[in-house]
């Protein structure tokens, strides 16, 4: 898998070591290479608390509590869409994607109410945010959000990564 992505990763909590940096870069470069993303693009990633997250969801969202993941999406896409070359940043050549943000205090949380790993939880949260990234969406309860339920779940398979882990 080509290394043409720019993904900074900047954590403002102490427990983030390099090999979570790496696993979330791969994580990442495999959703986007599963979505059809054959372009240098950038997506960069924060990793916080809830106390964080809470603000960030507030100050963007006018939503007033902690969450588990955000999203903020560079273009307004419908899923299976991409944007093209001409959305490249011309200094960098590489298209913005948006941006994640990871409560690390939820990733734990949730881990231990679902019965599995923080990795498992972890690849989850960015998986689900790339998509985000990308289009989709989950907010009926319908077929939006079974059809992205489905490519999660196709990405993590495509990891090694199950509901077990």
């Amino acid at each position: 898998m080509a290394k043409r992505h720019y993904i900074p990763i900047t954590a403002d909590v102490p427990e983030v070591n390099e090999g979570q940096r790496a696993f979330i870069r791969k994580v990442i470069r495999t959703a986007l290479a599963a979505e059809g993303v054959d372009f240098p693009c950038e997506v960069d990633v924060l990793l916080t608390n809830d106390t964080n997250i809470h603000q960030i969801n507030l100050d963007m969202r006018e939503v007033d509590r902690a969450t588990d993941v955000l999203s903020f999406p560079e273009f307004d896409l419908q899923p299976g869409e991409l944007p093209d070359g001409e959305d490249a940043d011309p200094g960098t050549g590489l298209v913005p994607l948006g941006d994640m943000v990871i409560s690390m205090e939820h990733v734990a949380a949730q881990a231990k109410e679902y019965g599995h790993s923080n990795r498992r939880e972890l690849a989850y949260l960015v998986v689900h945010s790339v998509l985000h990234l990308l289009g989709y969406d989950h907010l009926d309860e319908g077929p939006q959000k079974k059809q992205m339920r489905g490519r999660e779940e196709a990405i993590l398979a495509e990891l090694g990564i199950t509901r077990e882990d």
